[in-house]
């Protein structure tokens, strides 16, 4: 078995390569070449926190880019187990543990282990950054980013390699991390060195040309009349019913894509507490972000469009993530080979 650590994962799985494995995750969900079953939610209340567990299995054929032809032409089942404890940071720990299991689809052996915190980051990253890609407008320069955690940097990371971003805005409500995260982020990789931390939501957006919102909030995090024409929102963050980042007068005149209808209806605040309040149905979404990748459905149509995509994170998505990364760690010969 191949274990990678998180410093293993990052340098395995590169954004740019990221985000085609998610455009090829989303083609096979709505084509019909992934299992995907809803994700399993398991409560802890002692600790007032939540653990998921999401298989998924892809089979062959699943891929719609040169650059994922030969690992997404392969067989991929893995499960990903990751928990949500809100008290880990007081202890020092991270707030999300997670740890991707990964299988030989013909024998069932466990082949791989990959530490799947920075794994979840890096695809809830190139989750925004394929919608980007295929729903943004080309000529995107100005982003803003709501939330200075580990799922905002790769948001950040994400657009700035779909686009060519030249301005960067961030807005949290710890502006002591908000600073730190422009600091840290300026210039790294692809990013922008023009980063300013946003005194305000309405400051983080009104220029936007791109947001991605990537926090924990129960209310949304930007008011719809400071949005401007043509905007693009890729949310990622909100992940329960309860939870909501955009405004629902946002969502009612914005073109909806999502990364699954099931899952999306079965969690996505965003869009089931406008639904419940009877401002829309069902049928305002679009579609989903893998039937724009296979033509099934069109995207953007005109520049002044507001499109929104909404991500609740399905395994499909670990599954094509985790082969890529183990594909380049054994190319590159990094990681640990243990007996298993």
């Amino acid at each position: 078995m191949l274990l990678l650590t998180a410093e293993d994962v990052r340098k395995a799985l590169p954004m740019n390569e990221a985000i085609e494995a998610m455009k090829a995750a989303y083609a096979s969900l709505s084509n019909g070449t992934a299992v995907v079953p809803l994700r399993t939610r398991l409560p802890i209340p002692n600790s007032e926190a939540l653990s998921l567990f999401m298989p998924a299995y892809v089979s062959r054929r699943s891929g719609t880019s040169a650059t994922l032809r030969n690992s997404a032409d392969s067989h991929a089942l893995a499960i990903k187990v990751v928990s949500l404890f809100p008290t880990n940071p007081a202890r020092g720990l991270a707030y999300i543990q997670a740890a991707v299991l990964v299988f030989d689809p013909e024998t069932g052996r466990a082949i791989a282990l990959l530490e799947g915190s920075s794994l979840t980051a890096i695809r809830t990253g190139a989750a925004g950054g394929a919608a980007i890609d295929l729903l943004a407008r080309n000529d995107s320069k100005i982003v803003a980013i709501f939330g200075a955690g580990a799922q905002g940097r790769t948001q950040l990371e994400a657009a700035c390699t779909a686009r060519k971003i030249e301005t960067a805005f961030i807005f949290d409500a710890d502006s002591g991390k908000a600073s730190t995260f422009a600091e840290e982020m300026k210039g790294k990789n692809t990013i922008t060195k023009d980063i300013h931390v946003a005194s305000s939501a309405k400051e983080a957006i009104e220029h936007a040309d791109i947001i991605c919102t990537a926090t924990t909030s129960t209310q949304p995090v930007f008011d719809d009349k400071d949005l401007k024409t043509g905007t693009h929102i890729s949310a990622v963050g909100s992940y329960t019913p309860d939870m909501q980042e955009v405004p629902a007068e946002t969502l009612q005149r914005a073109k909806v894509f999502v990364d699954s209808r099931a899952a999306s209806l079965e969690e996505a605040g965003d869009l089931i507490q406008p639904i419940r309040a009877g401002l829309f149905d069902e049928s305002h979404i679009c579609g989903e972000l893998g039937e724009v990748v296979l033509g099934i459905k069109s995207g953007r149509q005109s520049p002044q469009e507001i499109t929104y995509f909404k991500s609740v994170g399905i395994a499909v998505q670990d599954a094509m993530a985790a082969q890529v990364a183990l594909d380049n760690a054994r190319k590159m010969n990094i990681g640990k080979e243990v007996e298993f």
